[in-house]
């Protein structure tokens, strides 16, 4: 069993380097940097390859949570990169969140990353799109394919779990990081997107993470707040004081009524309940 491990290890020594090989011969690139697992991977390999001559761009939108752009901010600060933001509001194309919303939203921001590197000179611009993310529901996949944006780890065939294993031999701190989306898959198709239902999912977000809940989405529903937890998650929220913090916290946050998906946790939980 540990010889298998080693060799898993060893694997994924020699993807990472040919990764950083592969990065090398793009000379210069701005990198799309949201501090997930999948771009935080990526960025240390593109450091590596490109030193100086790679710059991380994080969007800042009201759809993104603080402690997101924050924990980006420190990674970047950390690992010694060039880092800047891009300021965005909700365009109008997405205002009442269509079912093309991430491919009109990814248009939209990559379209902006593109200006910039155009303006600063840099030759590529590279997003943190992964092998896995081909069996997935991802329409903004197409707006980067339109945009010539590449996708390093997506070409040299890396998955999430060899993301993840190799993050941890280079002890980085987001190996073990749950997947996060944007605040924008948590409302229905249709609805229109507003402020104050953002900052009260990302309060109530951030609450559940703080309490133990690692693997959370609450979706909402108008004033109605659909909880999905991972499942082997259920046992611990199935106790009279912690499900009243909850619905406390959460009322306070703004929603009227507090509800959990018996169904747990999915990936796509607001495209699954459109079909």
């Amino acid at each position: 069993m540990e010889n298998d491990k080693n060799e898993y290890n060893k694997y994924l020594n020699e993807k990472y380097i040919n990764l950083v090989n592969y990065i090398k011969k793009m000379r210069s690139c701005i990198l799309a940097f949201s501090g997930g697992v999948d771009s935080t991977f990526l960025l240390k390999a593109a450091h590596e390859a490109l030193g100086n001559n790679v710059l991380a761009v994080t969007i800042s939108t009201p759809y993104i949570p603080r402690w997101e752009i924050k924990e980006a901010e420190d990674f970047t600060k950390n690992l010694g990169v060039k880092h800047e933001f891009i300021q965005t509001e909700i365009v109008d194309s997405i205002k009442y969140n269509p079912k093309d919303r991430c491919y009109l939203c990814k248009k939209t921001i990559f379209s902006k990353i593109k200006q910039l590197a155009q303006e600063k000179g840099y030759e590529y611009i590279l997003d943190g799109t992964n092998f896995d993310d081909t069996k997935d529901y991802r329409p903004g996949m197409k707006a980067l394919k339109e945009l010539g944006v590449r996708s390093p780890l997506l070409e040299n065939e890396f998955t999430k779990a060899e993301i993840r294993q190799a993050s941890k031999i280079l002890e980085l701190s987001t190996w073990k990081k749950p997947a996060y989306a944007c605040l924008l898959s948590r409302i229905p198709y249709g609805n229109e997107i507003r402020i104050e239902d953002l900052k009260k999912i990302e309060k109530s977000e951030k609450y559940l993470i703080s309490i133990g809940f690692k693997a959370v989405r609450v979706r909402c529903h108008k004033d109605i707040a659909r909880i999905e937890i991972a499942v082997e998650d259920m046992k611990n929220i199935f106790n009279i004081e912690v499900m009243n913090n909850i619905v406390s916290k959460l009322k306070e946050y703004g929603f009227k009524y507090v509800t959990l998906d018996m169904q747990g946790y999915r990936v796509s939980g607001m495209e699954l309940l459109e079909k």
